[in-house]
């Protein structure tokens, strides 16, 4: 028997959703830390970064 693949919550973005990424862009705030605090996945973060044109997963 075959599983079935989970069902994923579609999660949009809002404008504070991209206010909150900015700021922890600017605060330099590890992409995991974010993930947990946003309840979203590391490639979701990354790519509305990318999206918005700001730097994410900075090295220290």
């Amino acid at each position: 028997m075959a599983k079935k693949a989970k069902k994923r919550k579609i999660v949009h973005w809002e404008k504070s959703h991209d206010k909150e990424l900015r700021t922890h862009s600017k605060a330099k705030t590890p992409v995991a830390k974010i993930a947990k605090l946003t309840k979203r996945t590391i490639g979701a973060l990354r790519q509305r970064a990318l999206k918005l044109g700001i730097p994410l997963g900075h090295r220290r």
